[in-house]
C-alpha cells in the first residue's frame, strides 16, 4: 500500500526555487486526472475516498459474514465481521480518506470512529433482529442488503463526525 503522505509530495523543482519547469515535465498539472483530484483534501475528494473505503470494507464484512454465518449464527457472524471491517475501515480512513496518519494516532482513530460504530452496530443488529423476526432469516443476501442500507445511513453520520467533530484543532501560531 502506498503511504498517503507520499501522495501529497511536492515536486523536487518546487523546493529548489528558481529552476525552470515546463508543462511537458509534469503533464498532470495541465490536465489533472481523477487520481490527482481524489488526492486533494477538500470535502468532495474526502467523501469519495470515504465511500470507496466503505465499499471495500463492506465487501470484507460480507465475505466474513457469509463465511462465519454457519459457524454460530447470524448475530455472532455479524459481530465478528463488524469488528474486523470496522478496524480496517478506521485505519484506511485515517491514512487514505483524511490523510491523518501523521496527525492522529492509531488508537485515537479507533476510539473516536469506534464510538460512532457502536451506534451503527446497535442499529444494524436491531435491523437484523427485526429481519429475522419477520422473515425466515436465512437468506444471506437479504441480511447483507439490510446491513448495507443501515450502514450507509450510519456511514454518512460517521463521515460528518470524522470530518467536522473529531478533526484536530488548527495549529496556533
Amino acid at each position: 500500500m502506498t503511504c498517503p503522505s507520499l501522495l501529497r509530495r511536492h515536486h523536487a523543482a518546487e523546493s529548489v526555487g528558481d529552476l525552470p519547469r515546463t508543462t511537458a515535465q509534469w503533464p498532470q498539472e495541465r490536465e489533472p486526472g481523477i487520481a490527482a483530484r481524489l488526492r486533494r483534501d477538500d470535502t468532495t475528494a474526502q467523501f469519495v475516498r470515504f465511500v470507496l473505503v466503505g465499499g471495500v470494507t463492506t465487501v470484507v464484512y460480507a465475505l466474513l459474514f457469509v463465511a462465519l454465518g454457519g459457524w454460530r449464527g447470524y448475530l455472532t457472524a455479524h459481530l465478528v465481521a463488524t469488528a474486523v471491517s470496522t478496524v480496517l475501515a478506521n485505519e484506511l480512513h485515517r491514512r487514505l480518506t483524511f490523510h491523518a496518519d501523521e496527525r492522529v494516532h492509531w488508537f485515537t482513530a479507533q476510539w473516536e470512529a469506534g464510538g460512532v460504530t457502536v451506534v451503527g452496530l446497535l442499529a444494524t443488529s436491531s435491523a437484523l433482529g427485526w429481519l429475522h423476526a419477520v422473515t425466515d432469516g436465512t437468506h444471506a443476501g437479504l441480511q447483507i442488503a439490510t446491513v448495507v442500507t443501515v450502514t450507509a445511513v450510519i456511514g454518512l453520520m460517521r463521515f460528518l463526525a470524522l470530518r467536522w467533530i473529531f478533526r484536530p484543532a488548527p495549529a496556533t501560531a
